[in-house]
């Protein structure tokens, strides 16, 4: 039996599922799911982050961080932490880049936050000198001063879709037409918690929102608001989420994401206004929005990739100048990822971001 055998199995017994529902089971099923089975990153996978293309990117990240830290007065023991850390190669990066920082590795606890069972033994090789632990969810981290990365962590959890009907809202669900898998649309009904939308939308526009996202940033904000840190979110995305973003990628490239379940890659935009907001509520700064290539270029990209073709020649040299291109060209990954920073509410920003 199939993944796709199972979903239709469902639906045929319980009807249309919301679209959370499908992108749960397609990534995380214990026997089918797309990350619970497989290593997904790289050439021979079917996406690509930014740690991949370049060392530059959890090197600048890393010294954030550490800056952070010693911002905040060294703290004597801290919580270094990822949020679904792929191969273990930022994470790598910036512990490379922050070796020259004074007492930063001996106050750190370094903690993975991953459900991929392929991912964490591929993270265990990658950072065995460092001695890493794992936990399977944000709420198992300590309650301690928190620095923590998410790099594409964010679009990755399943959302649910609503259009706009009148002064009320249908849900996008996903059914069986003619033995495949469709979408249709569920029954229209108020929604208390898309109430605010009500002003900037319109008659069929479509609205997602990410249930599961709020809890996880809560748990973040809270230990940083109470002990200290800071977190830093790369995804991509924007301010306010409005049309339909779900999408599926196979080896590199685009696809229907209802074609082959547990097969793809399933993502959406970050809605970062609703983690803005799920911040402040427990009591935790956060900075402006700001595109990746911004970040990037206000701690030194442009510099640290100069420091680099140093040693190199030829192709490296090429390939260097793509890589900085890639992560920091608005045409590319520069506006499309953003960047946002949580921290005190006493405490400087995170460098590389303002309020």
């Amino acid at each position: 039996m199939s993944l796709l055998d199972r979903l239709q199995e469902r639906i045929a017994i319980e009807g249309p599922i919301p679209v959370a529902d499908y992108m749960a089971e397609c990534l995380l099923n214990p026997e089918f799911g797309y990350y619970t089975t497989r290593d997904p990153l790289g050439a021979d996978g079917d996406f690509t982050t930014a740690p991949e293309i370049s060392q530059m990117f959890g090197e600048l990240v890393g010294l954030s961080l550490a800056q952070g830290w010693l911002d905040q007065d060294r703290p004597a023991r801290f919580t270094l932490a990822e949020l679904g850390p792929g191969r273990g190669t930022l994470m790598a990066d910036l512990l490379r880049a922050t070796r020259g920082v004074p007492g930063f590795h001996d106050a750190a606890e370094i903690l993975l936050v991953e459900a991929s069972p392929a991912l964490r033994t591929r993270q265990e090789i990658t950072l065995a000198e460092f001695q890493p632990q794992w936990v399977s969810e944000v709420s198992e981290l300590p309650k301690q001063p928190l620095f923590l990365i998410a790099n594409e962590f964010f679009d990755a959890l399943p959302i649910r879709q609503f259009i706009r009907d009148g002064d009320s809202w249908r849900e996008r669900l996903v059914g069986i037409v003619e033995g495949q898998l469709t979408f249709g649309a569920g029954p229209s009904a108020p929604q208390a918690s898309l109430s605010h939308r009500l002003e900037d939308t319109r008659d069929g526009d479509l609205v997602e929102i990410c249930g599961p996202a709020l809890p996880i940033l809560d748990e973040i904000a809270t230990r940083i608001s109470a002990h200290g840190g800071a977190a830093l979110i790369v995804d991509y995305g924007d301010w306010r989420s409005l049309g339909d973003t779900f999408q599926a990628l196979v080896g590199h490239k685009m696809t229907d994401p209802l074609m082959t379940p547990g097969a793809a890659d399933l993502t959406a935009h970050v809605d970062f206004e609703a983690l803005a907001l799920a911040a402040r509520h427990a009591g935790c700064a956060h900075t402006r929005l700001t595109p990746q290539g911004v970040f990037l270029e206000r701690l030194g990209i442009t510099q640290r990739a100069q420091t680099l073709a140093k040693g190199m020649t030829g192709g490296k040299v090429e390939n260097l100048v793509a890589a900085h291109r890639r992560l920091t060209h608005p045409e590319e990954m520069g506006n499309l990822f953003k960047v946002l920073g949580l921290f005190p509410e006493s405490a400087n920003p995170p460098p590389g971001l303002d309020r």
